[in-house]
């Protein structure tokens, strides 16, 4: 397959060269490389628009507070992520039968973990000494103040424009962000965010209150009846996801957890993210030791399009980017009035879960009409009411889940799963899917191929298999069917993604990945033939990575990546490789890291992805399109005991190209470059 003049053999070439240096004497990978590691496996489908804030902190927060093991509730351990519920549910039979735990070794006795499950879960948990919890005082209240700055350098065209009657940029090309923290004991949580985008005004404009995003979440935790209570923003992650799942939600994934939603229910809601919320008030109440309550209310103002038909005013669309940069987007800030309210009910009985929830969601006006007949069978109405059944339960190595949801006077959607652990080495999963094509939920999240919970059937089963400390191996097939139009498809389509990755790991020092993924589906043709109106799409995808601990002090990462993307007559290439460095100096109060990448694709179709480190609690997927070489450079610093401070500076230099983006993005000349500056203070 022809790819220009840049080879698959010379971007492994570059890669082993980058990587060779001599191994000395190692210890353990650091918490950045586990964190990374987390995010790779759980999100590989995920792109540079989500906010990974909301899991880095919780993630971070653990590493500083560890779990302890003979007191944590289920819904502790499922905020793990990588723990499944077969794991978690064996983990709480033991200590039930044979008492609390008197080391964190004991673990390797439990079904469903072995040597690997067990260190990679160690930097998050602890075992109390006589198996109770401590008793919080005055000095378990955490606070923290954090202040970030960034910008792009280069001058964007939306900032030059002054053509009051075109579309541009209304503020400045800088953003801002600041996030206030206390956490007292784990018991009472208060979060502020406040956030303005590159472009939006600032105490100008209809932005006279200064930030276009604010947003507070209190929530106190009961040791009685009253177990959650939370006013402000949150969250609900309820089932499989079907009717109720705000927040991150990991698709499929080279960690069998990502087979089954862990949903922990009503959480505050701390990301910088501005849609994806509910905003009111919400509890857990214990109606009993086995059945628990949790009714909730919303109301919040939504930014979209309204039109004017013969019916009266409609809701032409919906934002959900969260910028209001330019007269149009500031014009639909705020316009639409969101409702929602509902409930949680969950009855929990040894190690069977039921739960049964019920909402209603109703905007201030109802939606348009579409007239493609994609669309046909989008919602329309008001106000829509959404109920769903849930269960899971273990029996010996077997865990078995599902749910059902209903659009009340609509349609259903059903997801049912198992994870078996055979050994403690070896572990299947199969998940069913079928989404009914007019079914409609505006809070659901659910595992599929489309982006929304309606019209996709599909079968997900994958294996896993574990050998000792060295070897690790998962694979999955996905067959899905869509039946009915899509966008870009005018007609029924199938299709099927397989993944396999291969893992050799060094104990505590280092690991080799070596990922494949082939995807396969269907999309109008590009020859515009009735007879054949659909094409067989074709995307090959090969990746190594190396991860090695050198010493105390330095660790290095590498990437070598190829994408084969096919279509008709249509063939392209895309091709990554990088090289990151990282310094731990043991006695300085400096660390830092940096990227070297270069990267060529022939197309947006054979575009690549990759996790990129930042500031502190701002880690990405960036897009790595055209041809050009990529660095940047994380560096920390600190100050004092309680103060940290964090630069990172990106450049990205594309070749044969004289301009970098498009509309009102676009700047001129071939680099892109940008900054952020952060400062954290805790007390």
């Amino acid at each position: 397959m022809p790819f220009n003049s840049f080879s698959f053999g010379r971007l492994l070439a570059l890669w082993l060269l980058l990587v060779w240096s001599p191994f000395v004497a190692a210890q353990t990978l650091s918490e950045m490389g586990l964190e990374e590691e987390f995010l790779e496996q759980l999100l590989d489908d995920f792109e540079q628009e989500i906010d990974l804030s909301e899991l880095t902190e919780r993630l971070r927060y653990y590493l500083a507070h560890p779990i302890d093991i003979n007191t944590a509730s289920e819904r502790q351990l499922a905020a793990l992520l990588f723990l499944s519920p077969l794991q978690i549910a064996n983990i709480l039979t033991h200590r039930e039968k044979s008492g609390a735990f008197l080391s964190v070794l004991e673990l390797q006795a439990i079904a469903g973990f072995d040597v690997q499950t067990v260190e990679r879960l160690l930097p998050f948990i602890r075992v109390s000494p006589d198996g109770t919890p401590r008793l919080a005082d005055l000095h378990d209240g955490k606070q923290q103040l954090m202040l970030r700055y960034g910008r792009i350098l280069e001058r964007q065209r939306g900032y030059s424009i002054v053509d009051t009657n075109r579309s541009r940029y209304l503020g400045n090309a800088d953003r801002y962000m600041l996030r206030y923290r206390l956490n007292y004991n784990d018991q009472v949580r208060l979060a502020i965010n406040m956030d303005k985008d590159a472009g939006e005004p600032f105490f100008s404009e209809r932005q006279r209150a200064g930030f276009d995003h604010y947003g507070i979440s209190l929530q106190v935790k009961g040791k009685t009846w009253l177990q959650d209570l939370v006013v402000g923003d949150y969250a609900l992650q309820v089932g499989q996801g079907l009717v109720f799942w705000n927040g991150l939600a990991f698709g499929k994934g080279a960690m069998i957890t990502s087979s089954a939603r862990q949903g922990v229910g009503l959480r505050s809601y701390t990301s910088m993210n501005e849609v994806d919320f509910l905003r009111g008030l919400a509890a857990r109440l214990m109606l009993s030791k086995s059945l628990y309550f949790t009714p909730f209310a919303s109301w919040r103002k939504l930014s979209g399009g309204l039109t004017e038909t013969n019916e009266g005013t409609r809701i032409s669309s919906i934002a959900q980017t969260g910028l209001h940069r330019t007269p149009n987007e500031l014009a639909n800030r705020q316009q639409i009035d969101q409702y929602v309210y509902g409930f949680d009910l969950g009855y929990s009985r040894q190690r069977l879960k039921l739960g049964f929830v019920g909402a209603h969601t109703r905007y201030g006006w109802p939606r348009a009409i579409s007239t493609l007949l994609r669309n046909s069978d989008q919602f329309t109405g008001q106000g829509v009411t959404n109920v769903g059944l849930n269960y899971q339960t273990t029996f010996q190595n077997i865990y078995v889940f599902g749910e059902w949801a209903y659009q009340w006077q609509g349609a259903w959607a059903t997801l049912h799963g198992m994870i078996a652990s055979l050994n403690p080495q070896f572990s299947v999963f199969v998940n069913y899917r079928n989404y009914q094509r007019q079914y409609h939920a505006p809070f659901s999240q659910a595992l599929g191929e489309g982006t929304a919970v309606s019209s996709e059937k599909g079968l997900y089963a994958g294996v896993s298999y574990r050998l000792g400390r060295k070897i690790e191996w998962t694979s999955y097939v996905d067959q899905f069917w869509f039946p009915w139009l899509r966008y870009g498809v005018n007609a029924p389509s199938q299709g099927i993604d397989v993944l396999s990755q291969f893992s050799y790991i060094w104990y505590k020092v280092g690991r080799i990945n070596l990922r494949y993924r082939y995807r396969a589906r269907q999309a109008n043709s590009d020859e515009q033939m009735a007879e054949h109106m659909l094409a067989d799409v074709y995307r090959e995808q090969l990746r190594l990575d190396f991860h090695y601990k050198l010493s105390s002090v330095w660790e290095i990462r590498s990437r070598v990546e190829a994408v084969f993307f096919d279509k008709e007559t249509r063939s392209d290439f895309g091709g990554l490789v990088y090289q990151d460095v990282f310094w731990k100096p043991r006695r300085l109060p400096v660390q830092g890291n940096l990227r070297l990448a270069f990267f060529q694709t022939d197309s947006y179709d054979a575009r690549l992805y990759a996790f990129e480190n930042d500031v502190l609690y701002a880690n990405s997927f960036p897009l790595y399109y055209g041809k050009g070489w990529r660095s940047y450079a994380n560096i920390r610093y600190r100050a004092h005991r309680k103060v940290d401070c964090w630069l990172r500076y990106r450049i990205t230099r594309y070749i044969g190209v004289e301009t970098v983006g498009s509309g009102l993005d676009v700047s001129d000349g071939p680099i892109r470059s940008d900054i952020n500056v952060q400062i954290r203070y805790q007390w």
